[in-house]
Parts: C-alpha cells; sequence; structure tokens
C-alpha cells in the first residue's frame, strides 16, 4: 500500500526487453541499503518488485500484462518517474490508500495557468469516469491528487507549486498518457449501490 505522496524522482537509466515483459534500471536518491530484494516500491504509480539492486539503483521487471494496461509500455531511458515506497505500520497518511494497481489510463486534455498553480483537464476511459467525484481523491501516475470538477468522462485537478517542484508534473504537456487508480473507498462505494 502507497499514500500518493511522492518521495523521489527516479531516472530510467536502462531498458531490456525479455520477451514480452521489460527490465528497467531506475536510478534513485533512497538509500538503496534500506531498500530488500523483493520490496515494493511504485513507479509512476504501479507497485513493482525490487529484483536487482545497486548503489543508487533498483531493478524491477514489468509483465506484459502491467505494459498493456499502463503508460509504461512508453517508457524511455532518460525518463524521470515519480517514485514511491511501500507504507509501514506508523508511517503517516498524508495522500489517500493508493494500491499501486492501477485502473487505466487517463490523457491530459488541457492545461492551463491559474495563479501560481497549474489546472489540468484529463480525460478518463468511459468505465472508471463514474468513479471520479469531485473533491474526491485519484492517484495519477501514483500522485495523490484532489478532484476539482467532473464532466462526464472529464474531469479536473490543480497542481500547486510544490506538486510539480517535487514530481514529474512540472513537465506535464497536453496529450500526455497518465496512469489512473480511482479510489478504492470509491469503487466499493459504487460496488455497494449497484447491489442494492
Amino acid at each position: 500500500m502507497f499514500t500518493g505522496i511522492i518521495t523521489d524522482i527516479g531516472r530510467i537509466a536502462a531498458l531490456a526487453r525479455e520477451k514480452e515483459d521489460l527490465r528497467a534500471r531506475i536510478e534513485t536518491g533512497y538509500d538503496t541499503d534500506s531498500i530488500a530484494i523483493g520490496a515494493s516500491i511504485a513507479c509512476d504509480g504501479v507497485c513493482l518488485t525490487v529484483v536487482t539492486l545497486g548503489a543508487d539503483w533498483f531493478e524491477v521487471d514489468v509483465s506484459a500484462e502491467t505494459l498493456a494496461r499502463t503508460n509504461l509500455d512508453g517508457w524511455a531511458e532518460g525518463r524521470r518517474v515519480n517514485l514511491e515506497r511501500a507504507l509501514r505500520v506508523g508511517d503517516e497518511l498524508g495522500g489517500h490508500i493508493v494500491s499501486g494497481h492501477v485502473d487505466g489510463i487517463a490523457e491530459v486534455t488541457g492545461r492551463r495557468e491559474e495563479g501560481g498553480s497549474t489546472r489540468l483537464t484529463l480525460r478518463a476511459p468511459a468505465a472508471l469516469a463514474r468513479f471520479i467525484a469531485p473533491k474526491g481523491s485519484v492517484a495519477l501516475n501514483g500522485t495523490s491528487l484532489t478532484v476539482n470538477e467532473v464532466a462526464g468522462d472529464t474531469f479536473g485537478v490543480n497542481l500547486i507549486p510544490h506538486t510539480q517542484a517535487v514530481t514529474t508534473w512540472g513537465g506535464v504537456r497536453t496529450g500526455d498518457r497518465v496512469n489512473l487508480e480511482i479510489d478504492t473507498l470509491a469503487r466499493y462505494v459504487a460496488r455497494l449501490a449497484e447491489a442494492g
């Protein structure tokens, strides 16, 4: 489990195809002596397992299934990646509960500056749009964000300067594909409503 509070920006140092899967080496500012083989790290919101470690990097395997359902199929060497280590008992829950299991891909359809912040408009897959509510939470590329407004399959979020500085969101552009994880609570509330 994660919180959606990004704690490092990694960089893709190397990619290797292994049949239909992918192995990625990610450079990090984390103390890799404190990371165990088998640990979970959210990489752009996708929970991945550490399989190899170096002094300032770790490697993860990305399955064909994950590549098909996330934006990781677009990873390239040099790309910056939002990172978050798994939540430990007693850690502060600053964002919201995030599983690292991406539900689909949203597309950035608009970007405009609003004061010191940036307002983004995104389009969600139709099957997921019903789970997104104003003032609810979503995880986008692993970042816990509050939904400002919803209209059909589009929704808006606001990026404050701090978020843009400590994540990859400072470089977001219209047309970018981002990993979308809907709020777990919203999923269960919708399921209960269907059953009732």
